[in-house]
């Protein structure tokens, strides 16, 4: 069945230029990271060198309106970082990109690469329409914290991705929640890909393309959607 994505008026009137892109894909094959995903991550890293030529990543275009959408809805860009500027600095570093599973691997990768946060959500374990909102304050968000689970709950007029169980993604794309996250034994997925200006429709239809079809490479037989920008 295919998702349900709204993004409520207060976020449109926050981000009037907002726009994401959903990639629905259903029979995808997962598990262990492996020589492949590790290369496609090495790769994405050499791009992002070459994006950036010297420049850290939030001198970026595309990361630098990020950081100013933060903090209009009052989050510290420099210490809650966007998910596709904490993947770039990390890249950038000694110890490189995180290895976690085949298909975060690869959605991880497109980020780098594309300098744009990507998101991927088990769909089997959300319920309802998925909701970019303002938080109330009140939902409940699952996570780990001082290595032990917790439910945390989002600060009011945060901007948060929710489905009717709770937040899935806190600060808009900074961290996912334990509940819908992709693990080894996920086989129906959903990645969100986001963009703010200066980044054209066209470069995220290009990011969303190059996901795609790494997905059919990565799962041969799988049924993959790329929906329209919204």
């Amino acid at each position: 069945m295919t998702l349900t994505f709204n993004v409520s008026d207060d976020v449109r009137t926050l981000a009037p230029g907002f726009t994401h892109l959903a990639v629905e894909a259903r029979g995808l094959v997962n598990g262990p990271s492996n020589e492949e995903s590790s290369a496609l991550l090495d790769e994405a890293a050499r791009r992002l060198t070459e994006r950036l030529a010297g420049r850290a990543p939030h001198e970026d275009p595309h990361i630098a309106a990020w950081r100013d959408m933060y903090t209009a809805f009052g989050a510290k860009p420099s210490r809650t970082r966007n998910s596709a500027e904490a993947l770039a600095r990390r890249a950038l570093t000694d110890a490189g990109l995180p290895r976690i599973n085949l298909l975060v691997d690869l959605y991880n990768a497109i980020s780098v690469a594309h300098l744009i946060p990507v998101g991927g959500e088990d769909t089997d374990r959300i319920s309802g329409a998925m909701r970019l909102v303002r938080s109330t304050g009140r939902e409940p968000f699952p996570t780990v914290a001082g290595g032990a689970e917790t439910v945390e709950h989002p600060e009011p007029g945060e901007v948060v991705w929710c489905d009717d169980e709770g937040v899935t993604c806190r600060r808009w794309n900074w961290r996912q929640g334990l509940r819908t996250r992709l693990t080894e034994e996920s086989v129906n997925a959903v990645f969100l890909l986001e963009r703010l200006a200066p980044m054209t429709t066209g470069e995220l239809e290009a990011a969303g393309t190059e996901l795609a079809e790494r997905l059919e490479k990565l799962s041969p037989g799988a049924r993959i959607t790329v929906a329209t920008p919204r």
